[in-house]
């Protein structure tokens, strides 16, 4: 009789601990709040562009060991084309400058084809430009080479504003053997973009 009544307080109690039970605690999962996302915007360097230029530059002449040198201004326009290729950007452009030596009457005419090479930074492109260069003045008429490095940036998708450095290496000059005229060149630059 006794395990009986053990047997029905143990079931009693069992069934008591069902009933009202164990409930495990609602953890709740805790809200992360988004970041805002800021808007992707694509730039596209491609298409056609012309715009204008000025400058300082200096020129050095040396020969045989002595050197002179000029300060100049040089002011012009220029015209050109590119292909933005995602990250590069690959094009050309054909320049012209008036250069205005300092103390001097003469003036000059430097002509400049040249490749470009950029880096699609979305609203900055730095590049650099290889080509050729012909300076004439009263004086001589002369082919080189130019080299540079630069930068623009779209101020609208249409319009451009920019630095650049370019040397400009003129060999053997009015036909003289080691008569080299080196010049370097610091302009700003604007261009609309078609």
């Amino acid at each position: 009789m006794k395990l009986a009544a053990y047997a029905a307080i143990a079931v009693t109690a069992a069934s008591a601990a069902h009933a009202g039970g164990y409930v495990a605690p609602v953890v709740e999962t805790p809200v992360i709040a988004q970041q805002p996302v800021a808007p992707v915007t694509d730039v596209d360097w491609s298409g056609f562009y012309a715009g204008g230029q000025w400058g300082k530059g200096n020129a050095k002449l040396k020969y045989q060991g002595d050197s002179a040198d000029a300060d100049f201004d040089a002011f012009g326009v220029h015209g050109g084309y590119q292909k933005d290729f995602g990250k590069y950007v690959l094009g050309g452009e054909l320049s012209y400058d008036r250069v205005d030596p300092k103390d001097s009457d003469s003036k000059g005419d430097l002509v400049r084809l040249r490749a470009r090479a950029g880096y699609d930074l979305g609203r900055v492109m730095p590049y650099v430009t290889l080509g050729a260069a012909h300076l004439k003045d009263d004086d001589l008429s002369e082919t080189g080479l130019t080299y540079g490095i630069g930068a623009d940036f779209k101020v609208t998708d249409r319009v451009t504003v920019g630095a650049e450095y370019s040397r400009t290496n003129f060999k053997d000059v009015a036909n003289v053997d080691g008569a080299d005229l080196d010049t370097n060149l610091v302009q700003l630059r604007a261009a609309y973009h078609f």
